[in-house]
Formats: structure tokens, C-alpha cells, sequence
């Protein structure tokens, strides 16, 4: 058993691979073929990246959709062998777009859209955040009433303690093995040592649930086959139509994710991608991301989350630490305990 264990967690180290996208989608129908690698679900992004094809008809632009760790796995092989590589890339697991960039995997640009933004989300004019999504405690409002759901994770540490049986396998959160998302979420908690420990012992003792994606999180929610959820990126709510489901943002404190978008070293439309950068990064493109649910405005009055509570997640190289392997294991064999076998009381 102690053999099982052991392989079973060298092979959670590495991102798993996949060997195509999830989907593909095409716009435009111009001379030029322009592709797009993103983790960003298209039916979200889709306005936007219609909007980008209608001011460049010149464009024949593929968008693939993949998982964060099989993009990953691909961008790094594309970078490392000299495939050529898509154009351009937006994922939400920045820590791995970091480690790509500080790989030489990337190629600069520098425009009066990217010098504007904040030191969090740019880094060295190579690595640039487009969004602002928070992650949420998402619940059931028709099972629990809103006075009853916890606004911080001290809340969720009382009610889990207060009562166990009513939350026995009713917790759900991302399976940080097979979730980049997830694994940099728990890895950001991680740091926050006041609070983490006790929460993943909480979740031990009521058999929560770490599954791998987003839409099932909700899904699960939505059908009251989970009370609560924890740490679910804010925006796949919002775009779930799913009136059952509530969020709150953790009053102790909230994440807030900002997706990266990285031009590949060797990308054949380089113009083109700057374009890109530079249309998401405007007014309008901004505009149209807070209509997807990708660009929050969290206002203090209606939110109770003041701005010294909102943890904006830095695209800089603090994030390689969550990639070095002693801290991965660590981190992946304490999940392990905690959903795995150690789960149980």
C-alpha cells in the first residue's frame, strides 16, 4: 500500500497530458490563419473574439479550448522541442504561464494598453492579466437560507464543526491534482496559514468532495447534491444560468484571479497577437468581459469584502515556488490525506 501511494503521488506531479483540445471553434474567414489556445470556455469568450474577427477580416481565426495542464503540457513541448506553437495563449493556471515565460517560452510587447496596467498583472512586458474573477463560496439557495451560509472560512470552520452530519459529502471543491486552477488556488490558500490547515481537516472530517471542473462543481450545486462549494472561480457562476445557486465572497479574504495571456517565442502572427492583447486590454473588450462575468466589479457597500480583504494573485515569479516539486508534493500528498483514503473519520 505504502508502494501505491508513493507512485500514485509522483504521478500526480506532473500536469496531466491530453492529446488534443477540449474543442475548437472558428471565426473568421480571411487569408491569414491566426490560432488562439485558451482554457476560457468559448460560449463565454465567444462576443469577444467575434468582435476581434470583424476588425481584423483579414483574420481565419481558430480557437481551441483545452485544460489548463494539457495546455500547459503542450505549450512547454511546443517551446522545447521548436514546434510550432499557437499564437497566442490565455489560460487561468498563470503560475504555469509564469514558469513558461521565465522558460524563455515568450516573446515581449510593450503598447500604451499594457504599460497602464497595475505591477500584479504584468510582468516583464511578457505576461499580461486580462481579467479580474474572484473565487467564491458558491451554495444552494434553496437548501440553505443566505442568513445560514458562511461569509469567511472562520463561518465555514464553525458550521462544519457545529454540524458535521449536515455536511457530510455535501462540500464540494477542485481536485487540485487535475485542476491547474485548483491547484493554484490551494496553493494561494496555503500561505494564508491561519486558516488552511483547519479547513482541509474540516473537509476530512465530512468526506468533501474534490472533483475537476467547474461546471460539475456548479452542476452538483445546482441539484443539491452539494450544499456548498468552495473556491469556485466567480465567473463560470455567473455564466451557469443556474438561479439556484448563491455566491459569497469570503469577507477574510477573497482571490482574485486575473487570466494570463502569453505571445509564444516562434508564433507565426505575431502582429497579430499584439492586436489581440491590446483589443482585450481596451475599453470596449473590458466592457464586453464584464458582461461575460470575466471582469468583476466588486463594490464594498453590496459585497461586504473591503479592499484590504481582495488577494490579488500576482503574475511574477513568486508563483514558480507553487511549481517547485518538494512544495507540489507536499501540498498534493496533505490533499491526498485529506481526499483520499484520509478522508475518512
Amino acid at each position: 500500500m505504502r508502494a501505491w501511494r508513493i507512485l500514485l503521488l509522483l504521478a500526480a506531479l506532473l500536469p496531466a497530458a491530453t492529446a488534443a483540445q477540449e474543442a475548437t471553434h472558428q471565426y473568421g474567414s480571411g487569408p491569414v490563419p491566426f490560432l488562439v489556445r485558451s482554457t476560457t470556455d468559448n460560449s463565454i469568450i465567444q462576443p469577444v473574439i467575434e468582435r476581434f474577427a470583424e476588425r481584423n477580416p483579414e483574420l481565419a481565426i481558430t480557437y481551441e479550448q483545452w485544460g489548463s495542464n494539457a495546455l500547459f503540457t503542450q505549450s512547454r513541448t511546443d517551446c522545447r522541442e521548436g514546434n510550432p506553437p499557437a499564437d497566442a495563449i490565455l489560460s487561468s493556471a498563470v503560475q504555469q504561464m509564469v514558469w513558461l515565460v521565465n522558460a524563455a517560452c515568450a516573446q515581449p510587447h510593450r503598447s500604451p494598453a499594457t504599460v497602464v496596467l497595475p505591477p500584479s498583472r504584468r510582468w516583464r512586458d511578457e505576461l499580461w492579466g486580462i481579467t479580474t474573477e474572484p473565487a467564491v463560496i458558491v451554495y444552494n439557495k434553496q437548501l440553505l437560507d443566505v442568513a445560514d451560509v458562511p461569509r469567511s472560512r472562520f463561518a465555514l470552520l464553525d458550521a462544519l464543526r457545529a454540524e458535521p452530519d449536515l455536511y457530510r459529502g455535501k462540500i464540494a471543491t477542485y481536485d487540485i491534482a487535475a485542476s491547474g486552477l485548483g491547484y493554484l488556488f490551494a496553493y494561494s490558500d496555503s500561505l494564508e496559514a491561519t486558516t488552511f490547515g483547519a479547513l482541509m481537516e474540516g473537509f476530512a472530517r465530512v468526506d468533501a468532495v474534490a472533483t475537476c471542473c467547474s461546471a460539475e462543481i456548479i452542476a452538483g450545486v445546482a441539484e443539491g447534491r452539494f450544499l456548498i462549494a468552495y473556491n469556485v472561480l466567480g465567473s463560470y457562476v455567473a455564466n451557469a444560468s443556474a438561479p439556484e445557486v448563491g455566491t459569497i465572497l469570503p469577507e477574510d479574504y477573497t482571490l482574485v484571479l486575473s487570466r494570463a495571456f502569453m505571445i509564444p517565442k516562434h508564433a507565426a502572427q505575431r502582429r497579430a497577437s499584439a492586436e489581440l492583447l491590446d483589443f482585450l486590454l481596451s475599453a470596449e473588450a473590458q466592457e464586453m468581459l464584464v458582461k461575460a462575468g470575466l471582469v468583476a466589479v466588486i463594490e464594498e457597500t453590496g459585497s461586504g469584502l473591503t479592499a484590504s480583504a481582495r488577494r490579488y494573485i500576482p503574475l511574477s515569479p513568486s508563483l514558480l515556488v507553487a511549481l517547485d516539486a518538494n512544495r507540489r508534493a507536499l501540498l498534493l500528498k496533505f490533499w491526498s490525506d485529506t481526499f483520499g483514503q484520509g478522508a475518512n473519520p
